[in-house]
């Protein structure tokens, strides 16, 4: 099940579908990893026959097994990408709040956390990384910049991004990007969560990424 902020994996090798059983039209972003799994010639897609896949585990079930910080004690798991499909925006919107009031603000990013592998501890994803990052009412950064351009999904709040020399103004569900290495500074009125996603994962084991906080 999937809710308003929530951040929802879709794994490499699995069956999945989408639907809405509600009475109202529904909208999502998807973040896409193809540009590198086609350069790399290794993009594979099946069909089902059925309109449906059969549902073999209760709603819920991935979470409790691995998002609890608890593992099963016999798990032997090959695959890369976390076994929590669904990171429950409610969840991650109360450790923001917690954390806020430790009022420890990285002067770049305010206070801006991973999405992890609870096996591992590497991003949740080894080829997307994704972020949600709280920035407190008043708070303006100081410029920054890094080799991985960076799609911003606003959640709450309002504010406005300088990208290079051009300033956009944003609210929840807009969209921008930072593109690679080009400067950003961010200025809120009052308190926002984005939600934020890149290609680091694949730059940092590649020796790659590379960031600046700040100089010229």
């Amino acid at each position: 099940m999937m809710e308003p902020g929530d951040f929802v994996i879709t794994p490499p090798m699995t069956w999945h579908d989408h639907g809405n059983h509600s009475s109202e039209p529904m909208f999502w972003l998807d973040g896409l990893d193809i540009p590198v799994v086609q350069f790399l010639d290794a993009s594979f897609a099946e069909g089902m026959e059925d309109e449906e896949q059969p549902i073999t585990r209760k709603s819920g079930d991935s979470h409790a097994r691995y998002g609890s910080n608890l593992l099963p004690v016999d798990l032997k798991r090959s695959a890369k990408t976390s076994p929590i499909f669904n990171y429950p925006y409610a969840e991650t919107r109360r450790a923001l709040e917690q954390m806020k009031l430790q009022q420890e603000w990285d002067p770049c990013h305010g206070l801006k956390l991973r999405y992890t592998n609870p096996v591992t501890g590497d991003f949740a994803m080894p080829t997307m990384g994704t972020f949600i990052q709280l920035m407190p009412k008043g708070f303006s950064s100081v410029r920054y910049r890094s080799t991985d351009a960076t799609v911003f999904v606003p959640i709450e709040g309002k504010g406005r991004s300088r990208i290079g020399d051009a300033v956009f103004e944003w609210g929840p569900r807009d969209i921008f990007v930072v593109p690679s290495w080009r400067f950003v500074t961010h200025e809120v009125a009052e308190d926002a969560v984005l939600f934020s996603y890149s290609d680091r994962p694949i730059q940092q084991k590649l020796d790659l990424w590379r960031e600046d906080r700040g100089n010229v």
